[in-house]
């Protein structure tokens, strides 16, 4: 074998960061952000700026197959959307790039020749089906029966000097035991014998996963890897490999995977809803996070019953300690529940701003109509929804009367608590109409109307909502409304209001 440069692995080495935890978010760049893959983005996060450390984002795009174009650019929008802030990346650089791992090929041939040369792999000219065994994680492969494995050195270099095509393989040990410590699960230890020989560089150059994240780990000074439990059965291939390069291992935590039920995991291919997807569904960025860092992790001490913490908390108070074994389960209904609380908490004008657009897609002819417009943009109408949503994309459906007067039964006028039936609203609509007409139209205030509205109840011998409640129905033609009868008619305006109260009066004459 050709000798191998030692001055550039040393080189390799004393570019590494030391004495700072160092943590990764190594996503693939497949087109979607699901709720898994944001934990441990956001968890990584909390580790490294609880303890005053770097963020690293690496892409790992080696597995062609499943690369989606413009994947990277969701994975920038997310993280900055979520505020997770990296350090060093492919778009902010830093002194161990590049993170891309395409960009790193050449790196990874070097080390498997090194491994080579420790004897710690081997090349494999055997021509298996190598998609279907990285696919099946390689639970098929003996590695008692490869002849590879025992061929002598001289041998397996003059086939790859003849242009041979192989792959580079891991030499586990056949005896023995290998063992590894996980913050979340303890000490595991795995059989030599159990672990096969893994493919550490496939035939067409380009690494696997499981070595190049070894290699990018190591060569990125990353102290703690966070990742899925599902890579626990990789964990000792992992340590192989750094004991046999000699090399630190980082501490491994291991997180349960987020379930839609207690049988099955979360997937984009059975529907489950990516971080775009929530987005999209109404829910708020800090709701998402809040609610998803609950999901495996517990806080501790004077915080264990707290529910709602921000980033700045989370940062503050997150322990690795407190992450769980158990899988955790992702509730919509939960999930509303924290993003209810964050609506009401948001500032007025912060919502008005946020809910516009939602706004907008009920109220959709608003020129028809001045009187909409108007609050719409002054936030009129978002005041009477912060404490009536759970979610954003609750507001379309709340507000949709107000583009159109929907169809509506005379039976809505029927109120056993308001004391109201058809007879009764007669009287209140032909009351409340000639009192709302007197207001002027310049001075078609909230104040205004409900002066003009209260001022009748004395002469007409009610109680307020035995008035209200016909006005309400009539303007708004619905049960349930966003706001009461005086904040419907300011919004709908003076034309619109008349209008629509002489057609409530109307049909009840009919």
């Amino acid at each position: 074998m050709p000798e191998l440069d030692a001055d550039f692995f040393n080189n390799m080495e004393a570019r590494i960061p030391k004495d700072t935890v160092r943590t990764r978010f190594a996503p693939s760049p497949t087109g979607y952000m699901h709720v898994g893959n944001l934990r441990t983005a956001l968890y990584t996060w909390l580790i490294a700026r609880h303890n005053a450390g770097k963020f690293i984002l690496r892409i790992e795009d080696t597995d062609q197959e499943r690369f989606v174009e413009g994947a990277t650019d969701v994975i920038y929008k997310t993280l900055s959307e979520c505020e997770l802030n990296h350090d060093e990346g492919p778009d902010v650089g830093g002194p161990v790039g590049p993170y891309i791992q395409s960009q790193r090929r050449d790196l990874y041939k070097k080390y498997a020749d090194l491994l080579i040369e420790k004897g710690a792999a081997y090349r494999c000219f055997c021509e298996k089906r190598e998609a279907d065994e990285l696919e099946n994680n390689n639970n098929n492969f003996n590695k008692q029966e490869d002849p590879c494995r025992d061929m002598s050195p001289d041998e397996s270099q003059r086939r790859a000097d003849s242009g041979e095509k192989y792959a580079i393989r891991q030499r586990v040990p056949r005896e023995g035991v290998t063992g590894f410590q996980d913050v979340t699960f303890g000490e595991i230890q795995v059989e030599n014998r159990e672990i096969e020989d893994q493919i550490l560089l496939k035939r067409d150059g380009l690494p696997t996963y499981n070595f190049a994240n070894v290699i990018d780990d190591h060569l990125m000074g990353i102290t703690h890897v966070v990742r899925g439990s599902e890579y626990l059965a990789s964990a000792p291939k992992y340590n192989l490999l750094y004991q046999a390069f000699g090399w630190e291992i980082p501490a491994y935590i291991h997180c349960s995977p987020v379930m839609r039920d207690q049988h099955n995991k979360m997937s984009k291919r059975h529907g489950d809803p990516s971080y775009e997807d929530l987005i999209a569904e109404g829910y708020l960025t800090e709701a998402v996070l809040n609610y998803i860092a609950l999901l495996g992790w517990a806080p501790r001490g004077e915080y264990a019953e707290q529910e709602f913490f921000n980033l700045e908390n989370l940062k503050n108070i997150f322990d690795i300690s407190g992450i769980s074994k158990s899988p955790a389960i992702f509730d919509k209904t939960k999930l509303n529940y924290f993003n209810a609380h964050y609506i009401r908490e948001m500032a007025p004008a912060k919502f008005a701003r946020i809910s516009e657009s939602w706004i907008r897609k009920a109220i959709q002819n608003p020129w028809k109509n001045p009187a909409l417009e108007n609050a719409i943009t002054s936030g009129e109408i978002a005041g009477l929804l912060q404490a009536r949503c759970e979610k954003l994309s609750d507001i379309p459906e709340k507000l949709d009367f107000f583009d159109n007067l929907p169809e509506y039964d005379i039976a809505f006028f029927t109120n056993k608590k308001s004391k109201t039936n058809p007879e009764i609203c007669v009287k209140m609509l032909r009351a409340a109409i000639p009192a709302l007409e007197k207001i002027d139209k310049n001075n078609w205030t909230v104040e205004n109307i409900h002066d003009g509205l209260f001022n009748l109840i004395p002469d007409l011998g009610v109680k307020n909502a035995t008035l209200l409640w016909p006005v309400r129905i009539a303007a708004a033609g619905k049960l349930v409304t966003p706001g009461g009868a005086v904040e419907i008619c300011h919004i709908l305006g003076k034309t619109e209001t008349l209008r629509r109260l002489n057609i409530g009066l109307e049909k009840l004459l009919k």
